[in-house]
């Protein structure tokens, strides 16, 4: 039998369950601190959700409220049709692993995994049977009666899933969960955490203030800041089209220009502070105080003056090979614009720092983007 069906085989011994949750209007303050504010979210039956957002922004509150651990002054959580608002940690049905892990350090790995288990009163085979099943979809059957100083970050971490996923929860909660790992083993781990979710089927919230993380594994996302759900989307609709500044700013790069808008008769265009001029696309909605905000890789680079409007002459001040692309930071009217450009291997690189080239900016592409909440 190959791994995969040993895995598939393990994962049908736990019996887990996809599930939807809804956060209704929930306000939660620490005396004078408003830490969330009327929030309100649908996370769909098996969907990985992200809660992404600096540090500070209520994204950890809300998941600690989600386990029980913290209280909502407003508002409720409904799991499965049924509020749990009101309920101890215990009684929710909600697995969370921890961002240290808090594995119990004098106990075996199997020891740790049956510890929830046995505060429940399982009977002893049945906790035999589903810590094995546990350690089997974690990868980890073989090392059952190691102690944690015994393994390895990764491994570490896969015990503190396996411990969550063998209580069967409707809802699995993850705060944070790569943070102690090294970069190789983070982008090692989030795949397992993805196939495990998905084995599994369970409804997963993933807390991350990294956007690749969130990007590569979730299936959507909450950006928050301040409190405040700015947008939900999934990774690709935030990217092109976020909802205000904020939302821009901190999914990738972007390059922000302040100015004014200039109508005349029918024609409309943007005036940055540094007198740069963009063509505005006639069906283009701008909100209020808006900004131009475009992606480095939607401007176009040329050594001769290109016959849109949309085009500026500067100077390359700085170079980065990123692999893929060659980033450059070109000087223009006192505002240094990110742009990128293909890498092709074997091809003659066509740009060097002080070179005068002109930035195109396809009126298409561009985005009219208010603050934000």
């Amino acid at each position: 039998m190959n791994a995969h069906a040993i895995t598939d085989d393990a994962a049908a011994v736990l019996h887990t369950a996809a599930v939807d949750l809804h956060i209704e209007g929930v306000n939660l303050s620490y005396g004078s601190n408003h830490v969330l504010k009327n929030v309100s979210l649908d996370i769909k039956p098996g969907e990985f959700f992200a809660f992404l957002g600096p540090s500070g922004c209520g994204k950890t509150t809300l998941l600690r409220l989600i386990a029980g651990f913290n209280t909502a002054d407003s508002g409720r959580v409904v799991v499965g049709g049924r509020d749990i608002s009101d309920l101890p940690p215990w009684k929710r049905d909600v697995g969370l692993v921890f961002q240290s892990y808090a594995l119990w350090p004098h106990m075996s790995v199997a020891r740790n995994v049956a510890f929830g288990l046995e505060e429940r009163g399982v009977k002893r085979a049945e906790i035999q049977r589903r810590v094995a099943a546990a350690l089997e979809i974690v990868g980890l059957g073989h090392l059952a009666e190691r102690r944690p100083s015994q393994l390895s970050g990764g491994q570490q971490q896969r015990v503190a899933l396996a411990r969550t996923v063998v209580i069967e929860p409707k809802v699995l909660l993850l705060d944070e969960p790569l943070s102690n790992l090294d970069a190789k083993m983070r982008v090692q781990v989030r795949r397992e955490l993805r196939d495990l979710q998905q084995r599994l089927g369970l409804t997963t919230i993933f807390v991350t203030h990294d956007q690749e993380e969130a990007n590569t594994v979730c299936d959507r996302i909450a950006v928050m800041n301040d409190g405040v759900v700015q947008q939900v989307g999934t990774p690709v609709e935030l990217y092109e089209r976020p909802a205000n500044l904020f939302v821009a700013t901190f999914l990738g790069t972007a390059n922000v220009l302040e100015g004014k808008v200039v109508t005349s008769g029918s024609d409309r265009h943007f005036e940055s502070l540094g007198g740069l001029r963009i063509d505005i696309a006639r069906d283009a909605v701008l909100p209020a105080e808006a900004r131009l905000v475009f992606r480095p890789q939607v401007a176009k680079l040329s050594k001769e003056k290109p016959a849109s409007a949309s085009a500026f002459e500067g100077e390359i001040m700085r170079r980065e090979f990123l692999g893929s692309v060659i980033r450059f930071g070109i000087l223009i009217a006192g505002q240094e614009i990110t742009v990128d450009e293909v890498f092709h291997p074997g091809a003659r690189e066509p740009h060097a720092i002080g070179d005068r080239v002109w930035v195109e900016i396809p009126a298409s592409s561009a985005l009219w983007l208010g603050p934000g909440t």
